[in-house]
């Protein structure tokens, strides 16, 4: 059972990162705790992708720290590096499933290559995975036989083999309508509960902000900073931010007024 936890997995310190000396995301702070489900949210081209990519070891800052179980995930060398990322499963936004591999050998690949577990207990991990994101009868499929949300299911489950102590997303929704949206939303928070496993989430969904998120950040994109923090209700109910309500609500502010 997950019982979300006040101590910090991941701590962001003083980060900034920069294209060509541009910054994107300026002298950032912020934790993520052990069992959060954390949202990275705010508009387009503020920057979550790209401080997404610094979260899993695949842009170097331009300067601050990230300390992972508080090893700094840039102090290191690039084996040391390797080997702290192994905590991380990643669920990329386009699934990237190999296209000819089936179900379950896309789902096997990384504890083939990363374990010494014989075959029978590799078919054994498949199975319970496919069980888990609901997928029990596509195990010999392909990817260009089964649906869009069937492929974020089955990146899932791969993002999920290794046993991860964070699983990291960026969009999980894009490309998928209402009902597949929430289907996936559930599933997120079902392995939270199920494994404690930590998630980090970058999105612009709001409704996957609303119904999972357990803590959050709103990255600003004219200051490159940090714009609000938390619980996404709480900081719809104690912002003055106009830009962070209109996001918040859809732009629909008739229900919040900004503090005088």
């Amino acid at each position: 059972m997950n019982t979300t936890e006040s101590t910090p997995f991941i701590i962001v310190k003083n980060l900034t990162i920069a294209y060509d000396n541009c910054p994107i995301v300026s002298n950032i702070d912020f934790r993520i705790n052990r069992g959060d489900i954390f949202m990275i949210m705010g508009p387009s081209g503020c920057g979550k992708s790209t401080l997404m990519k610094s979260l899993i070891g695949l842009l170097r800052p331009q300067s601050g720290q990230i300390l992972i179980n508080g090893t700094d995930l840039w102090g290191i060398s690039d084996s040391e590096r390797v080997n702290t990322l192994k905590t991380f499963g990643i669920s990329f936004q386009s699934g990237a499933l190999f296209s000819s591999m089936t179900v379950a050998e896309n789902i096997a690949l990384p504890i083939e290559l990363q374990t010494n577990m014989s075959q029978k207990e590799i078919l054994n991990r498949v199975t319970e995975l496919l069980a888990v994101v609901g997928l029990e009868n596509a195990a010999d499929l392909i990817p260009t036989e089964i649906s869009g949300g069937m492929i974020k299911r089955v990146a899932l489950a791969r993002a999920l083999a290794l046993n991860p102590q964070a699983l990291f997303f960026d969009e999980p929704s894009a490309g998928l309508d209402p009902i597949r949206s929430k289907q996936l939303d559930d599933l997120i928070y079902k392995i939270n509960k199920m494994y404690g496993t930590t998630i980090i989430m970058v999105t612009h969904e709001l409704d996957s902000i609303e119904s999972i998120a357990t803590n959050s950040i709103y990255l600003d994109n004219i200051t490159h900073g940090i714009g609000a923090r938390g619980m996404p209700a709480d900081i719809l109910e104690t912002t003055n931010n106009k830009t962070i309500i209109e996001f918040l609500t859809r732009g629909n502010t008739r229900g919040k007024k900004c503090k005088k």
